[in-house]
């Protein structure tokens, strides 16, 4: 009886199963690295292709590492009016160190260092780390969940037959829905085409009667003569 245990085994021990979902999301972290002059780098950006139970057993933990890092980028912010561009050893960072900036800083950057140990402590990765921090975070900063999504493969995997999904990151590739425009009625158009047709007879005979008159008062003063 599973007695209430949520998750699935995947045909694993639980260190197994814990080594798995870890290496899976680095390597979802990792495909955001810069890797132009890599010999192994990633197709696609903010994209792995896996099993569609691994990606639904691993969409959380990427959830929570993106949510530790989104949540640490006020106190980045905070530290950063406090902290000082001069180089470490020199005089005026020496200066900076003795001041009550420094102090408010430690303070500041606290929150910082503890989610990144643990992000690290949870991923093992300190440049999946650094990615997460440095670039993902940013990007969801204004995003309150929902980071990624799950789309489910047609084409099985060989071998085996198991359905793949691809699991990435949203606000890259996301569907936009265009609505069509409103068709112009026809009716309203012939309506006005005979409105203005209509206009341009009563003009044109206007101006026949206009000229029709002018010659006939033209000839009577011709015969009065």
């Amino acid at each position: 009886m599973r007695h209430r245990r949520k998750g699935r085994k995947l045909g694993r021990n639980p260190k197994h199963q814990r080594a798995l979902l870890r290496s899976l999301t680095n390597a979802l972290f990792l495909t955001e690295r810069d890797a132009e002059f890599d010999d192994n780098k990633p197709k696609v950006k903010g994209r792995i292709i896996t099993t569609l139970s691994k990606a639904k057993e691993v969409r959380p933990l990427v959830e929570k590492c993106v949510t530790i890092a989104r949540r640490s980028l006020t106190a980045e912010q905070a530290a950063s009016e406090h902290n000082t561009s001069a180089e470490r050893g020199s005089q005026e960072w020496k200066s900076w160190r003795a001041s009550d900036n420094w102090r408010a800083w430690n303070q500041a950057i606290a929150p910082v260092l503890a989610a990144r140990r643990r992000c690290l402590q949870l991923l093992g990765n300190k440049e999946a780390v650094g990615i997460l921090f440095d670039e993902i975070a940013p990007r969801f900063e204004d995003r309150p969940g929902g980071y990624t999504r799950i789309v489910r493969l047609a084409q099985p995997r060989l071998g085996d037959a198991g359905t793949r999904a691809i699991l990435e990151f949203v606000g890259v590739r996301d569907r936009v829905v265009q609505r069509s425009e409103r068709p112009a009625f026809e009716d309203s158009e012939v309506a006005g085409d005979s409105e203005s047709s209509s206009d341009a007879a009563v003009e044109d005979e206007v101006a026949e009667e206009a000229t029709s008159e002018a010659t006939e008062d033209g000839e009577q003063s011709k015969d009065s003569e």
